[in-house]
């Protein structure tokens, strides 16, 4: 299976657009922040911290195996 790379030029295009325009980065962590907050006002801090942190692992797992 080829391993999927990241391309420099993207990278660094990328990088340059946030920090121009720190907004669009905001806008774009916003709904997982919001989430986060509503989770963590129903359930607790710690609560919410090990959600997040679970559903950070399985994102990033999931994209390994696609």
């Amino acid at each position: 299976m080829p391993e999927k790379k990241i391309d420099r030029v993207k990278a660094e295009s990328a990088l340059e657009a946030v920090r121009e325009s720190p907004t669009i980065a905001l806008i774009t962590v916003a709904p997982a922040l919001v989430v986060f907050g509503v989770v963590w006002w129903l359930l607790g801090f710690w609560l919410a911290l090990v959600l997040a942190v679970v559903l950070g692992v399985v994102a990033v797992a999931g994209r390994k195996l696609f």
